[in-house]
């Protein structure tokens, strides 16, 4: 087996630490294909590619960052979540493989100079994955969160703990961000991906929303009754709070110049960006 992936450095835990998990050996791409919603074996040594792994009803249980470090080893670098718990699930699926799967201890998440959008590169201890104008560092000197603006412009999700296992691919964009394959085969939630891209109907989708307040990620905003908005990553660009919303498709139409005031909560927010499935 390669020695490819770097050895991880404990850090404190926080909100966008770097949650990493590998996957080595001979049956490492075989098993990502077979379990995660991305074509893992179209991905080259040296390149990432957004991935999830589905429960059988389509929900998205996590959403990462999967890096080929070797021809037989895989880094996960999870947007949301810990590595150690889905390290554990999926180990029941491991069966007679030869696989290898280990959760690291969370590691400093921190930004990088431009490099190229899905390269991926050993330097040093640390792991360097490409977003195009910055890069993710894990295993970086220090946390911080230069990047969180741009990648919530660029509509690049981050999961809060209470909305894992509770949305469908179509409502963070994943066609979109190349994170699932509808012709590779079976996976779990596979059938679900299939019907929601081929039949459509669903009607809860991602946007990026500039907020009147300072508001965390997680937070479930109403409009009149209902449950219309679910924020999910929260940042600032200098002036302006930005987050990823996914909103009901209902009242999204029914807006008057792309705003809405939060119902009793005086809130607005404003619709900057969105994107269909």
């Amino acid at each position: 087996m390669t020695d490819a992936l770097p050895s991880p450095r404990p850090s404190m835990v926080t909100h966008h630490s770097a949650q990493t998990l590998s996957i080595e050996g001979a049956d490492a791409v075989a098993f990502a294909q077979s379990q995660f919603s991305s074509n893992v074996q179209a991905l080259a040594v040296g390149q990432w590619q957004f991935s999830a792994w589905l429960d059988a009803q389509g929900r998205v249980l996590a959403l990462f960052h999967l890096a080929r470090a070797a021809d037989d080893a895989l880094l996960l670098l999870l947007r949301g979540g810990e590595a150690a718990p889905m390290a554990q699930s999926l180990q029941r699926f491991v069966f007679r493989a030869k696989v290898r799967l280990t959760a690291h201890e969370p590691r400093h998440l921190g930004t990088g100079p431009a490099f190229d959008t899905y390269a991926a590169a050993r330097e040093n201890d640390a792991y360097k994955l490409g977003c195009g104008d910055h890069s993710l560092l894990v295993g970086a000197e220090r946390n911080d969160d230069a990047w969180q603006a741009p990648q919530v412009l660029a509509g690049w999700p981050w999961l809060p703990d209470n909305v894992l296992g509770t949305l469908l691919p179509p409502a963070l964009s994943f066609e979109r961000l190349q994170a699932v394959s509808f012709d590779k085969g079976c996976y779990p939630g596979q059938e679900i991906v299939a019907r929601l891209h081929y039949r459509g109907g669903h009607k809860r989708h991602m946007h990026c929303v500039v907020l009147s307040h300072h508001l965390t990620g997680g937070t479930l905003l109403r409009h009149g009754d209902e449950r219309a908005v679910q924020l999910l990553d929260v940042a600032h660009d200098g002036e302006r709070t930005l987050a990823l919303a996914v909103i009901d498709d209902q009242l999204v139409t029914s807006l008057e110049n792309g705003t809405v005031d939060i119902t009793d909560e005086g809130i607005t927010m404003h619709i900057e960006k969105s994107w269909s499935a």
